[in-house]
């Protein structure tokens, strides 16, 4: 018996009525090779036992040859994408292999992205290329290791497969895993549908599988929402401090989990501006940075009026339920969000002009364009004690004197707190990262791989962003400053 025979798979998604999904047939690509492998994720699936590099072995995992006990299928949902709703969507170019039952570590999809059409592709090729490919494997690993929950990938499949885009492209194929790849949208399908029985069916399963502490609950479903409304308010508030920008915020790329899922267009902020707009194709700038917060209140809004018949008989008292679950978005969100921008500033403790600190740092930094992440990395070594060992830090402003305005107030604040400047500099280089995924480096991996097929960029990067908190003095090229050719980098929703 192999370390393939060994595998053990419960699709007890593909067991739900057949309304929920499409099987459907995976497509290899031509030539198909391991592009990069995430050992991290191998370790995680419990999968060490197996030889990625020898190709019968990687055959079970780019879509060559099934094992068994797989069972493809595209889940079906539908969503609010860029505010209008679509009342039909589903995976139009992922493929679930099924439900992956480890030992220690539970059970997780292992879905495969770029493997052909499905009937949810609208007339599309069901690919993907190598360029998004990348992009969204990187960033994974990136949140992971940021605290930020987040759907990774094992592999990357490169192929000599040419996919047309806005122009030809190497085609890949992408093995993410999360322990659900469940949406807001999969219950707004039902809801839209008038298919209220299959709400209930959806709801019970999600929560079986995900939140079972709530099984018994006479209020178990509003639970679930009230659950899914502080994971929702948590992650977004992860988004915010680290200065994520989703880029697609639709309500079908929300997971029911509160992870980070479906990376397209995304961006990290590098010189801060509130209203950044990581995606070219967002001409309204419905997702902008500063409205991250209020689109996870609305996609929540979807989701618990999709929620509804299974609160209450009454219309008007389940209204009433969700309403008060959804006033708990706003508090959860603030609170989150206010304890990480403390933690940034060193603040162990919490006073009343703790807020108003941090707003007129930000808005600084907004006049200045300053770099979000270099700014605050390099804040842990401001010095209450020595002004002079704050030039640096100081000369990344070019209204100097209104920082030094600042820096008496911060100075004033850090008085209180009972750490010395050495302990609060290693308690803050915990929570501000040094290194961050910036589009320059994942175009430069990009480039490589699609010029040369030389993937060692990309695995150095996946080894870079496991320790973001660290120094790393041997990457300290990537700490930096984007540099100037960084400008010219676009990303859309064809990323």
């Amino acid at each position: 018996m192999t370390a393939l025979d060994k595998l053990k798979f419960n699709n007890s998604f593909a067991r739900l009525p057949e309304e929920f999904f499409s099987l459907v047939d995976p497509q290899p690509l031509e030539n198909a090779h391991l592009a990069s492998l995430n050992e991290d994720v191998v370790k995680l699936l419990e999968l060490e036992g197996i030889d990625f590099s020898d190709p019968a072995q990687l055959a079970a995992f780019s879509a060559q040859e099934l094992l068994p006990d797989m069972q493809p299928i595209a889940q079906c949902y539908a969503g609010h994408q860029f505010g209008q709703f679509v009342p039909r969507l589903g995976d139009g170019r992922a493929i679930m292999l099924g439900e992956l039952e480890t030992k220690n570590n539970g059970k997780w999809d292992l879905q495969i992205k770029g493997s052909g059409p499905t009937p949810y592709s609208r007339g599309s090729d069901g690919r993907a290329v190598l360029r998004s490919t990348i992009r969204e494997y990187l960033c994974g690993e990136a949140m992971h290791h940021l605290g930020i929950p987040s759907s990774r990938a094992l592999c990357i499949i490169g192929s000599d497969e040419e996919i047309y885009r806005e122009q030809i492209e190497p085609g890949a194929m992408l093995l993410r895993v999360a322990p659900s790849h469940v949406r807001f949208g999969s219950f707004e399908y039902f809801y839209h549908s008038n298919h209220h029985d299959h709400i209930k069916t959806l709801a019970d399963h999600v929560i079986e599988s995900h939140y079972p502490e709530f099984m018994n609950a006479d209020d178990h479903y509003v639970k679930l929402l009230a659950e899914v409304i502080q994971r929702t308010a948590r992650m977004l508030a992860g988004w915010q401090t680290v200065g994520f920008s989703h880029g697609v915020m639709n309500t079908d790329n929300m997971s029911i989990l509160g992870l980070t899922i479906d990376y397209g267009p995304y961006g990290f902020m590098e010189a801060y501006d509130p209203t950044y707009v990581c995606n070219h194709s967002d001409h309204q700038g419905r997702y902008a940075f500063n409205q991250q917060p209020s689109i996870g209140l609305f996609n929540l809004s979807c989701l618990a009026q999709s929620l509804l018949p299974l609160f209450h008989d009454d219309g008007q008292q389940a209204a009433n339920l969700a309403r008060a679950e959804l006033e708990c978005y706003q508090p959860a969100y603030v609170e989150e969000y206010s304890q990480l921008m403390r933690s940034k500033l060193g603040f162990a403790t919490q006073r009343d002009e703790d807020q108003g600190i941090m707003q007129e740092l930000l808005e600084l930094m907004a006049a200045d364009k300053v770099d979000y992440t270099i700014l605050f990395r390099k804040l842990s070594r401001f010095s209450t004690i020595e002004e002079q060992y704050n030039a640096p830090l100081r000369d990344m402003f070019i209204q100097r004197e209104v920082f030094d305005s600042w820096a008496v107030k911060y100075t004033r604040r850090l008085k209180h707190e009972p750490a010395t400047d050495t302990q609060r500099a290693t308690a803050m280089n915990k929570v501000n990262p040094k290194y961050i995924l910036r589009n320059y480096m994942a175009e430069a991996a990009i480039r490589k791989a699609e010029d040369e097929k030389d993937y060692s960029e990309i695995d150095r990067l996946l080894e870079l962003l496991r320790k973001p908190f660290d120094e790393q003095p041997e990457n300290e090229q990537y700490a930096g400053l984007p540099p100037d050719w960084a400008q010219s980098i676009s990303v859309s929703c064809s990323s």
